[in-house]
């Protein structure tokens, strides 16, 4: 695989974040710390076509194969991404089965508290009340959210809900802070194909992660975000459609933000976040030419 496509994804949470097209080969070497993570599959993650997960097994991955070596270990459009997070030794990895609610603050074993960054990759079905505080509670105190947004009509269990409209909700009327509270909300609109670049910065850790230097990324069917820096002066848009400015506030493809001690992460395509074999049934694997996303450092 070309060094250009080694992308990495990752929640904005400590020092690094989503990589989209990033120049390097070598993952970093483990760290001491062992990062949680807790991805959803409770929101119809793979209703129709969809297949937004990084192993069958859940909510153990592990299950399927407890020392993974390359995305086939693992089964779901998401594998890639798993099995590289996997790989480093940095990270402990869970999944939210479908039938599942998040809460923060019970007893469960997959209560947010128990994870220092939560992945909702396109969910299909609008949270509860509850859900929506309970994520929100769970940023305000110090965890990571990673969001991964598809385009317009995405709707992928016909309920009369898309992922854009799920991600606004929870923006807009979680019970917590329904002002913004991220800096950002969620374009509907659906972009069928263009190349986004990254913003030139030598510091922001997001750009410079530890799998190398974000240079763009791509979008075939994905959204956009719009910013209101006025709602939150933390949000910033680090990968712009090539037509927007990148100091205005509309055409962000992927933005980070702050809330409370946690930090935020959006990204306007479930599809480029897509490189493992897909479960059986499913067309949510990227195929042809099209650069697969290859995972980062998270936290």
């Amino acid at each position: 695989m070309p060094v250009r496509y080694r992308a990495l994804l990752a929640a904005a949470t400590l020092a690094s974040g989503v990589a989209l097209v990033a120049v390097t080969t070598t993952p970093p070497a483990s760290a001491a710390v062992v990062h949680r993570v807790l991805f959803d599959n409770s929101k119809a993650e793979t209703a129709g076509n969809a297949d937004w997960i990084i192993s069958t097994s859940q909510p153990d991955p592990l299950g399927q194969n407890a020392n993974p070596t390359s995305e086939t270990s693992w089964t779901g459009a998401l594998s890639a991404w798993g099995v590289a997070l996997q790989r480093t030794g940095s990270y402990s990895l869970k999944t939210l089965p479908t039938g599942n609610t998040i809460t923060y603050g019970g007893s469960g074993a997959l209560d947010l508290a128990n994870f220092d960054v939560f992945v909702m990759p396109e969910p299909n079905v609008l949270l509860s009340t509850a859900e929506k505080t309970a994520i929100m509670k769970f940023i305000q105190a110090g965890g990571g959210f990673f969001l991964i947004v598809d385009h317009a009509g995405s709707d992928r269990n016909n309920d009369g809900y898309d992922s854009v409209e799920v991600a606004n909700d929870l923006l807009t009327n979680n019970g917590v802070d329904n002002t913004s509270p991220f800096g950002f909300s969620v374009d509907t609109n659906d972009i069928s194909s263009e190349n986004p670049v990254a913003i030139s910065s030598s510091t922001n850790p997001v750009i410079n992660g530890p799998y190398g230097t974000v240079t763009g990324s791509i979008i075939r069917d994905g959204s956009t975000q719009t910013l209101n820096k006025t709602a939150n002066s933390s949000v910033a848009g680090l990968v712009w459609r090539t037509s927007s400015s990148q100091t205005g506030t509309t055409g962000a493809f992927f933005t980070t933000s702050t809330f409370g001690s946690g930090r935020v992460a959006v990204w306007g395509t479930a599809r480029r976040s897509t490189t493992g074999p897909g479960s059986p049934g499913t067309r949510s694997t990227t195929g042809g030419t099209t650069p697969p996303a290859r995972t980062p450092r998270w936290r």
